[in-house]
């Protein structure tokens, strides 16, 4: 039997959500979990990885297992034993030849910031606070040109060994609320480090230091030092994967 899972985290605790030799991560909490209540190692598969202390509304993964517990019964069995920072938002059974990574069709994530000349201790876990005003209309104006296939790589991290770096943006949008600032970005894939580093060239349109439709002519030099800074981990979350 195939489960799927539907995961909520804060990832703030964690060195991402891939299994590693040294430290804790998502992927090995939730694969303990599993094998409390079921006695068996399972492989647990995400829809995609995420770095060190970033955040998840809708990470997918799908494990394989012969347990009798019903599918749909899992995220309350998991929840009793996970960490008060990982829980199961969905559980249900999928179909054989369902995969949490090649099945996904599209994902989204959403960067947060907020404006505010002092740190928020209850804002600054989950959002990055930016010390002056922000255009943030020139900032939405400069978001439209992600929008189609292109080639991304001016905002690969440096340190990739990925190859391919064509992917579609379907939506891209930069809204206010408040003292609050959402940078939210769809598409069939992302980069290594693509939308913190889409949101440090948006920051830099707000500041005024780059014109809206400087975003076109980085996109079309894919030079990465024409792009703006990696921005924290702790501002991104993985909002949705969304799958046929």
């Amino acid at each position: 039997m195939r489960v799927f899972l539907k995961i909520e985290y804060d990832g703030t605790n964690y060195c991402g959500w891939q299994i590693q030799p040294n430290g804790n991560t998502v992927q090995d909490e939730i694969a303990k979990a599993i094998e409390r209540i079921t006695g068996e190692k399972i492989n647990l598969v995400g829809s995609g990885r995420t770095d060190a202390g970033v955040h998840a509304l809708g990470q997918v993964a799908h494990f394989d297992t012969f347990s009798s517990i019903p599918p749909e019964k899992f995220k309350q069995a998991l929840n009793t034993v996970l960490p008060a920072d990982i829980k199961i938002a969905e559980s249900k059974r999928a179909k054989e030849d369902f995969h949490a990574r090649y099945s996904a069709k599209k994902k989204t994530y959403i960067y947060k910031l907020y404006q505010c000349d002092h740190t928020r201790p209850l804002k600054d876990r989950y959002a990055v606070r930016i010390g002056y005003d922000l255009d943030v209309e020139k900032m939405d104006e400069g978001a439209k040109y992600l929008v189609g296939e292109k080639d991304f790589r001016c905002f690969l991290a440096s340190d990739s060994s990925v190859k391919d770096t064509v992917r579609t943006i379907y939506f891209a949008e930069v809204k206010k609320n408040g003292e609050d600032i959402e940078v939210k970005i769809t598409g069939n894939g992302f980069l290594y480090n693509m939308v913190r580093i889409i949101a440090g060239t948006l920051v830099k349109i707000g500041e005024g230091k780059l014109a809206p439709e400087d975003m076109k002519k980085i996109i079309a030099s894919g030079n990465r030092d024409l792009a703006g800074t990696t921005m924290p981990p702790r501002g991104l979350l993985l909002y949705d994967v969304e799958y046929d």
